[in-house]
């Protein structure tokens, strides 16, 4: 039968790749490939390089490239607009989408954003005001069609936690509502130059084992905050770790706690949750969990105004401010001495949000297989919550329970947003003087049915089996937050994953390599036991750049591993090392540095009668090497293209020496 000539190449380079080296290369002069060198860039070109990989990866201008003027101008307004760019091919059959998304996700909110109001230490209309007017300017800046945007828990208990720390809000509750709106302000104008200055890959510094600790451990705060409305205890901790909520909450037990409320409060926790388990269960009854507060609230309303419980002592919402969001660009603090505290607060409150809202947009992104603009993202959130600021609404953010429904529901583009801002609308104008009757306990329990689904146990599992360090980073996050504060938590959660970063610079790895059987490639002893080391050569690969961060490190440890295979050598009766060889391959850089260390480690070699022999070097490494004369210390002739060359070269002259 006939071989077709690309199945003769393949059995042949087959047949070379299971042979040792020295049959591979029978005639050595001939098939050693020097290190190339790439075209030297100039530095100013090399510099521009480098800053527009590192700000403008993903070339947002490239649409703009070799089009009219009239032509640019419209790109740009879509850019900062993309309702004008999707907006064109809107239809009917969209908006019904949207329609029935926006309607249920309001249906949600409502009663959420009475809740979350509440865990912030401001009124509840201030909650519903924030899920009117940021959704709106998100509508027409953002590039996410499933994100649900409004107040959420983890924000609000933050933002909460962070003010009351300044000033008293049931004692000064005109203060401390300004001081709110700064830190709005500020945490809107922190997203938006973000975005503008392109660094938002900031925000990825703060590492998903960290977030899911932060969170579970949030979550966790927000739900034991609940207990004084759920309970319907009247003086209660302003503290927010677990030991003063518990000692707080069991101190008034035989004086505080109201058997109406707890009622109310179990019997429609019991329902909510019910209802989000059915929603799990079967994927056809999202409806379910999504109406459910919104038909908890009602009930419970209707029930407290019929029964007249509130006079037996269980505490209801009482006054909602009927009407549309007043201004309140007179209160934003642009001076004296709160300015400080509310840009420190609107820093920490908007990384946060930022950090929720863009994960949020990813993961609904990649599940529906389109792209979003980080950057675009940043300024559209940043500039909703600088106008929400301005309009009585404290920070808003893309909420994962309400995006969730908002897809499941099937939702096409941001008009969802649109539609679930005219319902909030219509209840600030009709409808909250109906909620006067609505029991604490029932927004305790929507808050804690929603913050439950932040909990997230198998992540956690995951993390451990897979990183013990990033284990370590999520439970020291979730154990700040729940035992000392939120910020404390947070700030734990930052300081881990940059101990983390500077770990992994200052401490590469480094393993020994050996060749695998019938072949030229040489992998990790550790991770290939087959592997055979090589008589008389030392082979180290080095897993990172090489700076100077961490170049004593990497001279000091190929060092160690010399002087312990020397030993072991000399115990059984080999002969010693002659040459070590290091594989440069995974050194993408190396500084000044660390050339300083190469060079004394091939001082130290030298001593010890050993030759340094490097191979693979990439581009910008043999350029450095080259630039520092450290090619002319070792000799071109100890610079390798691949492993198997230096080996193939330094085994002949092992024998001559022998």
């Amino acid at each position: 039968m006939a071989h077709l000539p690309g199945e003769q190449f393949e059995k042949k380079d087959m047949d070379i790749a299971n042979q040792p080296s020295s049959c591979i290369h029978p005639d050595d002069s001939l098939h050693v490939h020097k290190v190339g060198m790439a075209p030297r860039q100039k530095f100013l070109k090399e510099f521009t390089d480098m800053l527009k990989e590192t700000f403008f990866s993903d070339d947002p201008l490239r649409d703009f490239k070799d089009q009219p003027r009239s032509r640019k101008i419209i790109l740009g307004f879509q850019s900062v607009f993309p309702i004008l760019q999707w907006g064109r091919d809107y239809n009917l059959i969209k908006f019904r989408g949207d329609l029935i998304a926006g309607l249920t996700i309001a249906s949600l909110c409502i009663p959420q954003d009475i809740g979350y109001s509440k865990l912030a230490n401001l009124d509840p209309q201030y909650g519903l005001y924030s899920s009117f007017v940021p959704p709106l300017i998100y509508a027409f800046m953002g590039s996410s069609r499933d994100i649900a945007i409004g107040p959420v828990a983890v924000v609000s208990l933050l933002l909460g936690t962070m003010l009351q720390d300044e000033i008293d809000p049931s004692k000064n509750a005109a203060d401390y509502r300004r001081l709110a709106f700064t830190a709005t302000f500020f945490a809107g104008i922190t997203q938006a130059a973000l975005g503008i200055l392109r660094l938002g890959f900031l925000i990825d510094f703060l590492s998903h084992a960290a977030i899911v600790g932060f969170m579970g451990g949030a979550a966790i705060t927000i739900a034991l905050q609940q207990l004084k409305g759920f309970l319907g205890i009247k003086n209660f901790t302003k503290k927010s770790d677990i030991i003063s909520v518990m000692h707080s909450t069991w101190g008034s037990v035989h004086h505080g706690w109201n058997w109406q409320t707890i009622l109310i409060g179990a019997s429609f926790l019991a329902f909510l949750l019910f209802a989000k388990y059915i929603g799990k269960k079967n994927k056809k009854f999202f409806l379910v969990p999504a109406i459910a507060p919104l038909i908890s609230v009602i009930i419970s309303t209707f029930f407290v105004y019929i029964t007249r419980a509130d006079e037996k002592g269980v505490q209801i919402v009482n006054h909602i401010e009927k009407g549309v969001n007043p201004s309140s660009v007179d209160d934003i603090y642009f001076t004296g001495k709160y300015l400080g505290i509310g840009i420190k607060i609107g820093v920490v409150a908007g990384f946060i949000a930022l950090t929720e809202a863009i994960a949020i947009g990813r993961t609904f992104a990649s599940m529906k297989d389109y792209q979003i603009d980080g950057n675009k993202e940043m300024v559209a959130l940043g500039l909703m919550n600088v106008v929400g600021s301005m309009t009585s609404c404290y920070v808003a953010t893309g909420s994962f329970s309400r995006s969730a429904v908002n897809y499941m529901a099937g939702c096409q583009t941001t008009v969802s947003n649109i539609v679930m801002s005219c319902v909030v609308l219509l209840t600030l104008e009709l409808i909250t003087p109906l909620f006067k009757y609505t029991p604490n306990a029932i927004l305790a329990s929507i808050i804690i049915s929603a913050v439950i689904g932040l909990i997230d146990i198998e992540a956690a599992l995951l993390i451990w089996k897979i990183d013990k360090f990033d284990f370590v980073a999520c439970m020291g996050a979730f154990l700040g937050v729940v035992f000392v504060s939120v910020e404390i938590g947070l700030l734990i959660a930052v300081s881990i994953s940059f101990a983390k970063i500077l770990l992994q610079v200052t401490r590469p790895r480094t393993a020994i390599l050996g060749n695998i059987p019938r072949t030229t490639v040489y992998r990790n002893v550790q991770q290939y036991p087959e592997a055979t080391k090589v008589p008389g050569i030392l082979i180290v690969r080095v897993d990172s750049a090489i700076y100077f961060s961490n170049s004593n490190y990497v001279k000091e440890r190929i060092l160690r591993w010399l002087i312990d295979e020397d030993e072991q050598l000399k115990t059984n009766d080999l002969p010693r090392i002659q040459f070590l060889l290091i594989e440069m391959s995974p050194v993408t850089n190396i500084d000044t540095s660390g050339i300083h260390a190469l060079e004394e480690l091939y001082r130290s070699l030298h001593k010890r009668g050993v030759q340094l022999v490097i191979a693979n070097p990439g581009p910008v490494v043999i350029e450095k090497l080259h630039a520092s004369k450290f090619t002319d210390l070792i000799g071109d002739n100890h610079i390798f293209l691949t492993v198997a060359d230096a080996v193939m070269t330094c085994a002949p002259k092992m024998k001559e020496e022998a």
